[in-house]
């Protein structure tokens, strides 16, 4: 492939970056020349599922893919917080406290529509020119603004405590981690996402995409 899309199912445990850098390698081994190949949204390295990457001529349209809205299934542990948002990050006990359904439900009704919320500061967001988890990483402190998002569906798929499952069909620029620890702290108990897996972007399905495995990328 010289120009067009990939859809990819990312495995946990590995960067988006990582990803590409894969992809780049071997489609440039193919070539015999350097291919340019980008992505159209990271996910978190725990995070599993769809990732449409761009290849040649078609990199000039990522942002355009990266603006589309998105669903995503995930697991919500309650009871505990966690530094990054999510299974990497060092975890504190918060409540033993466990809600009904009825709170659950009650909780989630708050998130739907237009909403406001504070990406977190483990993210790849650019503040003054580098990325903010690299400046958290440091010990740095790190602002990040709020900005308006919209999620336009959020359904309880299951509970049994402590954990929770969503999902969810939000605009770009939302992040997951931060609902899930705004659902905690709405329910007064604290909360972190332990699993995140993405399902479609836009049109695009994860049912339609390739493992690493299935291009010869990994093992």
């Amino acid at each position: 492939m010289n120009d067009g899309i990939i859809l990819i199912d990312k495995p946990a445990g590995m960067t988006s970056f990582g990803v590409v850098a894969r992809v780049k390698r071997v489609l440039s081994e193919q070539a015999g020349k350097k291919v340019k190949v980008g992505h159209t949204g990271t996910l978190d390295p725990f995070a599993t599922g769809l990732m449409i990457i761009v290849v040649g001529k078609e990199c000039k349209n990522a942002g355009t893919y990266s603006k589309l809205d998105k669903v995503y299934e995930a697991t919500i542990r309650l009871g505990q917080t966690s530094s990054t948002g999510d299974p990497e990050g060092e975890i504190t006990d918060v409540s033993g406290y466990i809600p009904s359904r009825a709170a659950i439900d009650q909780a989630l009704a708050q998130f739907r529509g237009e909403i406001t919320q504070r990406p977190p500061i483990y993210s790849a967001i650019k503040v003054n020119g580098q990325r903010a988890y690299k400046l958290a990483r440091r010990g740095e402190e790190v602002i990040i603004p709020t900005r308006q998002i919209t999620i336009f569906s959020l359904e309880l798929v299951d509970y049994k405590y402590p954990e929770l499952m969503i999902r969810a069909h939000v605009s770009s620029g939302t992040y997951i981690r931060t609902l899930a620890e705004d659902i905690g702290s709405e329910l007064g108990v604290g909360a972190y996402c332990t699993q995140l897996r993405r399902m479609s972007i836009g049109e695009r399905s994860i049912e339609k995409a390739q493992t690493l495995a299935d291009l010869g990328l990994i093992d």
